[in-house]
């Protein structure tokens, strides 16, 4: 009688021990799948983030191109009205050259 509680009792011991184990295995377990939880969740944030500074990267982009059209429309308003200056300077300019070239030759005429 003896010897089959003895076997018994291995069995019963061997039985916690296996259980012990698998406590401690499902403890590592919910351990590690908390600290991916958390992983995940920080990346997560992260790519929020992220996603913020793009779109506001993304807004600044959109306002440089708008004022650098303006100021490029600016350039080409510029460019149109002084080359329009230069034009009727430089017809003044031939205008009075032509005055100047007339009023030499009667000047020459008339001394001869």
């Amino acid at each position: 009688m003896m010897a089959v509680i003895g076997i018994g009792g291995k069995q019963q011991n061997q039985k916690t021990a296996a259980e012990r184990e698998l406590k401690k295995r499902n403890e590592e377990l919910e351990k590690e799948l908390r600290e991916s939880k958390e992983r995940e969740e920080q990346m997560r944030r992260e790519l929020q983030r992220a996603w913020e500074r793009l779109r506001v990267a993304e807004e600044a982009e959109e306002r440089l191109c708008s004022q650098l059209g303006e100021l490029e429309a600016e350039a080409v308003s510029q460019a149109r009205d002084s080359h329009a200056r230069i034009a009727s300077l430089m017809n003044q300019l031939s205008r009075a050259q032509n005055l100047l070239h007339k009023g030499g030759a009667s000047s020459i005429a008339s001394s001869s």
